[in-house]
């Protein structure tokens, strides 16, 4: 597509073909990205350490021993997911990803749901990193100066919400100047988290085989049975938090239009990140129950105090003076994964905008560096806002904010597996790979999510729900998934009645894989 050197614009697009369904390039930097450079900026955007330190504890308060259990179940529907996400990939590289896939198979409306359920994960999960950025940063200050006080500077609310701004504005600067520089940022972020966390998993190993751990809890087989949780709502709340800590690996596919060999890249480096991120965390979550146990004292996982960030309260009794590698761990994986995240809202916000379905403005790419920048400048400014407000509402804005991105996340990963389903429904029968990664695996990955998105919302409606957050008696976290889902569906009326033309089917046309 042309591109306006006086606005940096993309004008609205027409449709190549109509076998393509009005498919068509945006302006990004083409062919930036290899397989190492997706899979590094895909576990960056998981932030392992990040979603570590802000979920074991709500995940054995969930399901106690059976944390490695619900780890693998999480697992499942996201490597089924992946496989499904693969395939529409294959057959249609976009920027847009959900919303795109969506709307080829299910038409404007869903389509323009998908996207914005992405869209509003992302913010959410962008306050969440933020705040334990901050959260971190104090805490690393205090152990590099030896003043505890300096810690505590991360409860006033004033001085937690401007270093909030501090963090986003740095992030959103690295994302605005494209993938050259995000991608060698995340190298060496992303290599440091992992070699940390493995340092303090063999470390909790070591302390339980000395007999120094806390709280000793023998390894057990039993440990990775899901079904021996308490209550189908235990498992789905633990379910909903595992899918949290793998979601993030789908960035890969959104810079589908960056990477070199745009049809196969993406979805080998998504399913590889999905694949190392397995494994990492099932060695942190066995270590981690085997040195603290699940018990409530001052540092075992069932203790409500240290709950929200496990491993500032680990760091110091597992890796001993080299604690503030942990912190720094933390502190590098939520900066890192704050500014790698940028990249998803981005770059579909890009594409909405390019077909028509958001402002025109925000199909706008910087002539300089190839990038989104007024997409990327507006996912900052919302994910600030957004922090700022949750921080005063919320008596624990991690915990809330987590279980609601687990809701927005079931939802938008659901609508796209079943988009694969429908949109290559006139061949899954045509060979054997066809029917299990076009047909059962995304059609059995969405149903487990649609199982969980239902369950998950239903019981959010709780006050006691989450950190205990309500407003007139309803749980915060329902409250806070149904303004996201009643914004967007206003925004999405608001749309159609200003620039008609996305969902008349004029610049994206809904479709069949026999039609692409």
């Amino acid at each position: 597509m042309a591109q306006s050197s006086a606005s940096g614009a993309t004008p609205a697009p027409t449709s190549t073909s109509s076998s393509a369904g009005g498919l068509s390039a945006k302006g990004l930097s083409a062919g930036s990205v290899g397989l190492l450079g997706a899979t590094v900026i895909g576990i960056s955007c998981i932030a392992p350490a990040y979603t570590l330190t802000a979920s074991l504890g709500p995940t054995v308060a969930a399901v106690g021993t059976q944390m490695p259990g619900i780890f693998m179940v999480g697992f499942i529907p996201m490597l089924l997911v992946a496989l499904g996400y693969r395939e529409l990939n294959n057959a249609m590289p976009d920027a847009g990803t959900s919303f795109t896939w969506a709307t080829r198979a299910f038409g404007p409306w869903l389509g323009w749901m998908g996207g914005w359920g992405l869209i509003v994960a992302t913010v959410v999960v962008l306050s969440n990193l933020a705040g334990v950025a901050v959260d971190f940063f104090y805490l690393m200050l205090a152990q590099l100066f030896d003043n505890p006080g300096l810690a505590d500077l991360a409860g006033n609310v004033w001085i937690n919400i401007f270093t909030c701004l501090i963090f986003m504005v740095g992030a959103c600067y690295v994302s605005y100047r494209g993938m050259e520089a995000t991608k060698m940022v995340q190298y060496v972020l992303v290599a440091f988290q992992l070699l940390v966390l493995i340092w303090f998993s063999v470390a909790a190993l070591i302390h339980f085989s000395d007999g120094t751990a806390f709280d000793a809890l023998g390894f057990s087989a039993s440990w990775f049975n899901p079904f021996l949780t308490p209550s189908f709502s235990a498992f789905a709340a633990g379910v909903s938090l595992s899918i949290f800590i793998y979601w993030g690996w789908d960035v890969t596919l959104t810079m589908n239009e960056e990477t070199k060999d745009p049809s196969r890249t993406p979805g080998r480096a998504a399913t590889l990140t999905v694949g190392i991120i397995f494994v990492l965390y099932i060695l942190v979550a066995v270590s981690a129950l085997m040195f603290s146990g699940v018990g409530t004292g001052e540092l075992g996982l069932g203790n409500e105090d240290i709950q929200g960030n496990v491993f500032a309260a680990l760091a110091g009794p597992v890796m001993g003076p080299f604690a503030i590698l942990m912190s720094l761990a933390v502190l590098s994986s939520s900066a890192a994964s704050l500014q790698s995240t940028f990249v998803g809202p981005a770059r579909t916000m890009l594409s909405m905008g390019h077909y028509r379905a958001f402002p025109k403005r925000f199909a706008s790419i910087s002539p300089r560096f190839k990038s989104p920048g007024f997409a990327t400048v507006i996912a900052g400014v919302v994910a600030w806002g957004f922090y700022a407000v949750m921080r005063v509402l919320s008596t624990d804005v991690l915990t809330d904010t987590i279980l609601t991105l687990g809701i927005m996340i079931c939802f938008y990963y659901g609508v796209t597996a079943f988009a694969c389903v429908w949109f290559f429904r006139r061949e899954v029968f045509s060979s054997t790979r066809a029917f299990l990664l076009k047909l059962l695996a995304p059609l059995l990955g969405g149903s487990i999510l649609a199982v969980i998105f239902a369950t998950t919302l239903i019981d959010s409606t709780n006050p006691e729900y989450g950190s205990g957050s309500e407003i007139g008696g309803v749980g915060l976290v329902f409250i806070l998934a149904m303004v996201l889902f009643l914004t967007g569906i206003v925004l999405m009326l608001i749309m159609r009645r200003v620039d008609p033309a996305f969902f008349q089917g004029k610049t994206l046309t809904k479709g069949t894989s026999r039609d692409a």
